[in-house]
């Protein structure tokens, strides 16, 4: 566990400063799970690690490192990262974006992106065989920016604790299950706050969250803004991830805990339902893969199902 520390968040509009309180570890530390495998072939997780996964617990693997091949320690420097773009990519069609350099070193970044890639699905697909035929990869990133010290809006600042929701992107309950590596070659961990469980989280901001409005949601699509309609889960999803972004009072007042996930462990958690804020930290590879919520292994724990439980209707 990383020992808390006071960090400044930013600000939202018309507010003071966020300065991060000591996290509760202790009362919190049912939130990590942690998985002793050190190979990326792995057998299926026992009912218990998946029921805390699909609960928005995070699955913790200390010694799951990702291995870099001879002369892939040069990638690992800001300098490869387009300064236009927030990380580097690669999508299924083995387009890279967001990265500069010469031919050599382009190649390079695909291959060890690519590596990962293969290796997390692989990893995803041996854990939890149910969801092996019905979840898509998403594009892999490389992140090789130091958290702390990039500027961004108040809304888009990931140091604030949130769940993961998309303003352009409407999903329908489709849940965001992510594979995260540290590669720091330094010793430096990646520091996160873990927070509330997602019912808890809903309880708090669904009664502040602005009503669903259809002729707006069709505005949004007609203009381009969205991808597809966005729906009512859509909305209430980005409804909590703003609410908890903007309100400083909760992100220093609600139950969470620091974590330090140290270079050479992977992490998985479903980041629609986990939440989380991340601090501080550099050259991390993620792997987003895409999965129905009717594919979980139990289908009441998704947030789709929560939210529709607590508001007692349909939402999508």
């Amino acid at each position: 566990m990383a020992t808390p520390e006071s960090r400044r968040a930013g600000n939202a509009p018309g507010s003071q400063s966020l300065q991060q309180e000591p996290a509760d570890n202790a009362a919190m530390a049912g939130q990590i799970v942690t998985l002793w495998q050190s190979g990326w072939e792995s057998g299926a997780l026992a009912p218990g690690a998946i029921a805390a996964l699909e609960a928005g617990k995070v699955l913790y693997l200390p010694h799951l490192a990702f291995a870099l091949a001879p002369g892939e320690a040069r990638l690992l420097t800001p300098a490869v990262r387009n300064p236009k773009a927030r990380n580097i990519s690669l999508g299924a069609d083995a387009l890279l974006k967001g990265a500069v350099g010469d031919a050599a070193t382009l190649a390079e970044l695909a291959g060890m992106i690519g590596r990962f890639r293969r290796q997390a699905a692989q990893l995803i697909e041996a854990m939890l065989p149910q969801y092996r035929d019905a979840m898509r990869l998403a594009p892999t990133s490389y992140r090789p920016a130091k958290v702390e010290t990039r500027a961004q809006s108040w809304r888009a600042d990931d140091r604030r604790l949130h769940v993961d929701a998309f303003p352009s992107r409407p999903n329908y309950g489709e849940r965001i299950l992510r594979v995260f590596s540290n590669i720091n070659p330094e010793g430096v961990p990646r520091i996160w706050r873990i927070g509330e469980p997602f019912e808890a989280v809903a309880r708090h901001f669904l009664p502040r969250a602005k009503a669903y409005s259809g002729w707006q949601a069709r505005c949004l699509q007609a203009l381009r803004i969205t991808k597809s309609l966005r729906s009512e889960y859509d909305h209430l999803m980005l409804q909590l991830h703003d609410g908890m972004k903007s309100d400083l009072d909760y992100q220093q007042d609600a139950q969470q805990m620091t974590m330090a996930f140290a270079p050479g462990s992977t992490w998985i958690c479903f980041s629609d339902q986990t939440s989380h804020a991340v601090m501080s930290g550099q050259f991390m590879l993620e792997q987003t893969l895409h999965l129905p919520a009717l594919a979980q292994y139990d289908r009441s724990a998704s947030p789709l199902a929560i939210l529709s439980r607590l508001t007692g209707r349909a939402l999508i």
